[in-house]
């Protein structure tokens, strides 16, 4: 049997995810592949960074993710246990609230991986175009003359069928069997101070521990009381580890482990969890246990010909800073829309090229700090800056029009009410103006494209108040003109040529008249 599609993506966790899901908002048809023959159950990241909530709110999925969140102070607590008011709040890489309601439309979100991915998941088969398949492997994928080959295998009854799609993304996680497949090696990533565990320790795996502890008079939240922190580290030699509220009464308990020792009967590792969090008669339900590797590692290459590599497959962080599942989707993302511009016809191939030159410095940034001892203590107002990753400023206005201040008309229909500039962002390029900029003044994207405007792109023109022109450095009578992703590819003066560091790449977009 041989399927059709336009893009193969292997792998349906966040990376995978995040990747079909712009694929198909722009409507290429994908097809999307998971061994594991349902969903993980599992929390394990919690952390959803600012940039991470911006694109699940372009996607209309906001108010759900956060739904299946938990309230928290973003801030880690340092404790003897769970319980003991006896403790230290610190700042870990997360913004306060109050910073981030100036400089994003949304904020970051508690929320564990397993909500998330449902999410997604649902927005995802709700394209006609798309097909999910869970219990599907790839069991081989060759490239020659430009064509890929994967072969498919139904894990259930071993049925196999071959494709031949244009484009292949691994997301099959740090262990990418497409990754081997296609020989693209990896590198460790360490401290320079040598490995460090959990709580500081030599080794490099840890156990965790998924477990619900009802009490007679509530919740372990209703305990707290005030005290609801992202991460509680406990200092209890007895029962050292990190505590972290997994949503739906459930937690996680980590520690530092020898990875050859045996696991622990699950009643010592009620008796371990009960002294962590500092009542020792309760009697918790564990869950599920298992180890991991605590380490890190970077792959040379994110592609080879037509397969590119997104997320574990292309860079494996520690849980360290809770970077991991965001930059996975940060991948997807940017690689998604590069890819449909791609096939549908509104960039040549060489922008594909920017996937790797953009995306590994922040996979290479972001693993290399988590494998630190300190990589979860980080200046906040530095990784809100990296996160939003350099994106057009956010700044309140009314597509009306009707505010004096942060007033605006725009060249595309759209309801009357506040928008943040995200929202004005097209699936192609879209140009802010101030008010004195000719409506008609195409020179800004014909500079830019090496004196043509490519038909096939689509554009989005909007006309910003005097005050959010300036905000946004657009210059009197100048243009920005931005990425679907709000990064400025032109910034456009009446007496000045275009000028932004990533306009390279737009040239690209001439080619294909």
């Amino acid at each position: 049997m041989r399927v059709v599609m336009t893009v193969l993506v292997v792998g349906a966790g966040p990376a995978g995810l995040a990747t079909a899901i712009t694929l198909a908002r722009y409507g290429v048809p994908t097809l999307v592949v998971e061994r594991r023959p349902e969903p993980s159950p599992l929390p394990r990241a919690t952390g959803i960074s600012t940039r991470t909530m911006e694109l699940i709110r372009s996607w209309g999925l906001e108010e759900r993710v956060r739904a299946g969140g938990v309230d928290v102070r973003w801030q880690a607590w340092i404790g003897p246990s769970l319980v003991s008011p006896h403790g230290t709040a610190l700042d870990t890489i997360w913004p306060r609230p109050d910073v981030v309601s100036r400089l994003s439309p949304t904020a970051p979100a508690c929320v564990p991986q397993d909500v998330l991915e449902a999410a997604l998941l649902d927005h995802l088969t709700g394209f006609a175009h798309v097909e999910v398949r869970f219990g599907t492997e790839l069991v081989a994928v060759r490239q020659a003359d430009g064509v890929v080959e994967a072969t498919l295998r139904d894990v259930g009854n071993g049925a196999v069928s071959a494709c031949r799609p244009a484009y292949l993304v691994a997301a099959d996680g740090a262990h990418s069997p497409v990754r081997n497949a296609i020989g693209i090696e990896t590198d460790e990533v360490g401290d320079d101070d040598g490995p460090r565990g959990v709580l500081g320790s030599p080794w490099l795996a840890a156990r965790t521990t998924l477990f619900t502890a009802p009490l007679p008079e509530g919740s372990l939240w209703d305990v707290l009381g005030e005290r609801r922190h992202l991460i509680y580290t406990i200092t209890n030699p007895e029962a050292g580890g990190v505590l972290l509220p997994a949503g739906d009464g459930r937690w996680i308990f980590g520690q530092d482990c020898d990875p050859d020792a045996p696991t622990p009967a699950y009643e010592a590792l009620a008796d371990q969890i009960a002294t962590a969090i500092g009542l020792p008669g309760l009697r918790p339900t564990i869950l599920r246990t298992g180890t991991f590797s605590f380490d890190a590692m970077m792959a040379r290459r994110y592609r080879d010909g037509a397969v590119f590599l997104v997320g574990d497959a292309a860079h494996r962080m520690t849980p360290r800073g809770g970077t991991g599942l965001n930059t996975a989707v940060h991948d997807g993302h940017d690689l998604g829309w590069k890819l449909a511009w791609v096939m549908l016809g509104w960039a040549s191939p060489e922008l594909l090229d920017s996937y790797e030159t953009e995306r590994e410095p922040v996979g290479r940034r972001n693993t290399t700090l988590s494998a630190q001892s300190f990589g979860s203590y980080r200046d906040p107002a530095e990784e809100l800056d990296f996160d939003l990753g350099g994106r057009v400023t956010h700044a309140w206005v009314d597509q009306a029009g009707g505010d004096a201040d942060r007033g605006i008309t725009t060249t595309h229909p759209g309801a009357t009410r506040r928008v943040s500039t995200l929202d004005l962002l097209g699936p192609g390029l879209t140009v802010l103006t101030g008010p004195e900029t000719p409506a008609t003044d195409g020179q800004p994207l014909a500079l830019a494209l090496g004196g043509t405007l490519t038909s096939r792109v689509p554009v989005r023109t909007c006309r910003l108040d005097g005050r959010t022109a300036e905000a946004l450095g657009i210059p009197a009578g100048g243009s920005l003109t931005l990425r679907p992703d709000g990064k400025p590819a032109v910034h456009w003066a009446p007496e000045l040529v275009p000028s932004g560091a990533s306009s390279s790449w737009l040239t690209s977009v001439a080619a294909r008249k």
